[in-house]
């Protein structure tokens, strides 16, 4: 397996969303050549006039490329992207790394492994991301990682360029698993930190001096340090999609239900955000979920963080 190097290795990512923009800037800014694709040419643009090539598909990205990455929405759009008729396993070279950053089911990044073994000497590796548009932005993401060691060794340079934490979790399927663990605590803090506030505002608590003390406290927490405030600012523009969260809660739940593992606290959260998202709230960030509680309670959050008639 060649190494890593700027000089030699090309570089293919497909999709350029929120998160994607971001990490396949960090690629470019290493001095990485980068080929990319996304549905919506526009969100390309940034990357395309910072240098990176543009192709009209999956398939035609991956003939040009030594390592794909993938960061898209949903299982479907994955299994399209590795799987179609224009898809990457049907245009990949024997030796290239395929790596799916998206959060999707455990069972399709084996599938596509298996499929990739198949193909002859490609290999597939999953890892999917957790820090949000913030650590995306600031190349301070937590990678979980599953895959042959080989591949996912190969690819150390390419992962420090993204992420802060780069962890192999196990073989194929398991950064996925490990991203389930980590969607699941972020569920019960998420409707922790909500109600705090809305606990606090009921108090008649100024909710930013509450928050300066207990952020250096046990409750600590990046939700708290990094939602919180955007919360008091009625700012619920997403750093990940409440819809992308309802679905990754969903395959956590079909994993847990596979398993006989009852989640209830999960389930309690998922049917919350399922009802944000019913009312029109898809495209908010996970924060949203406050404007759920705020209708339980019949109240309403302040821009000043004091209380207000609800």
């Amino acid at each position: 397996m060649k190494n890593v190097s700027q000089e030699t290795t090309r570089v293919g990512w497909i999709g350029t969303g929120v998160m994607g923009l971001s990490m396949c800037g960090h690629l470019l800014a290493k001095g990485y050549g980068v080929t990319v694709f996304s549905r919506t040419k526009e969100k390309a643009r940034p990357l395309l006039a910072k240098g990176a090539k543009w192709a009209d598909s999956p398939g035609a990205v991956a003939a040009s490329s030594d390592v794909v990455f993938s960061m898209v929405g949903f299982p479907a759009d994955v299994r399209e992207v590795y799987l179609g008729p224009n898809g990457v396993l049907a245009s990949s070279r024997p030796g290239t790394i395929v790596v799916d950053m998206t959060t999707t089911e455990p069972s399709l990044a084996k599938e596509i492994y298996d499929a990739a073994k198949v193909r002859g000497d490609i290999h597939s590796v999953d890892a999917p991301v957790s820090g949000g548009d913030v650590g995306a932005r600031e190349a301070r993401l937590s990678i979980m990682v599953g895959g042959d060691p080989e591949p996912v060794a190969a690819l150390a340079p390419l992962f420090e360029a993204m992420g802060k934490t780069i962890v192999r979790q196990g073989g194929p399927g398991a950064g996925q698993h490990a991203k389930m663990c980590n969607q699941i605590v972020i569920a019960g803090t998420m409707i922790g930190v909500c109600e705090s506030l809305i606990y606090g505002h009921k108090a008649g608590l100024s909710l930013e001096t509450m928050l300066s003390s207990i952020s250096g406290g046990a409750a600590g927490c990046w939700a708290l340090s990094n939602l919180a405030p955007r919360i008091l600012k009625r700012n619920f523009d997403p750093g990940f999609f409440v819809e992308h969260f309802v679905k990754d809660m969903g395959i956590a739940l079909g994993e847990a239900q596979r398993m006989n593992l009852p989640l209830p606290g999960l389930a309690l959260v998922h049917q919350m955000y399922v009802a944000l998202q019913a009312n029109g709230g898809g495209k908010h960030g996970t924060q949203a979920l406050m404007l759920v509680l705020e209708r339980m309670s019949d109240t309403k959050i302040g821009e000043s963080g004091a209380p207000t008639p609800g």
